[in-house]
């Protein structure tokens, strides 16, 4: 059994869509190989960063991603493998890279309750400086606006018949 502690850079960008490993970036390894049986398994975790945009409000974020790992390459023969030794080698590159990109997130967000952009403005949500909240008004009720809160504003509503006699039953 060896043990091994590596520090590299990411040879290329690693991931498509909103995040990525960006080429270059440090990677840290820490890495065991056992001499088994079937051929070497290989366990070890990976530390590195990931870069990107938020899903929600598109501001950059910057996280640590760390995966952990377990592989058989197994010894070259008859039956197909993904993972085979080369010449007494064993190429970890397909093996790391795999692991990190399945570990980034689809839809990753700036912190948990991001409420993303406003449809209106564009500001984010999460840091609104408009003093008055407006909620949306559905374009088939707009015209209902323009009526005060209180329409008889201080006049006293005028008595129907309905309303008296629920008044006399009352008292």
């Amino acid at each position: 059994m060896r043990e091994f502690e590596l520090d590299l850079d990411t040879p290329e960008k690693w991931g498509e869509g909103l995040v990525s490993i960006p080429a270059g970036e440090p990677l840290d390894l820490d890495v065991r190989l056992e001499s088994v049986h079937e051929g070497i398994l290989v366990t070890g975790t990976a530390d590195t960063r990931l870069t990107g945009v938020c899903g929600r409000c598109l501001q950059d974020i910057a996280e640590p991603v760390e995966v952990e790992f377990q592989e058989l390459f197994t010894y070259p023969g008859n039956e197909a493998a993904d993972f085979e030794v080369q010449d007494d080698y064993v190429d970890l590159e397909t093996l790391i890279r795999d692991a990190i990109v399945l570990s980034l997130p689809f839809q990753p967000v700036c912190q948990p309750d991001c409420l993303g952009l406003d449809p209106e403005t564009g500001e984010r949500l999460t840091e609104s400086t408009s003093e008055s909240e407006r909620t949306p008004v559905d374009p088939r009720w707009a015209a209902l606006q323009q009526y005060p809160s209180d329409p008889d504003g201080e006049a006293p509503r005028r008595a129907t018949p309905e309303s008296e006699d629920t008044v006399t039953e009352k008292s």
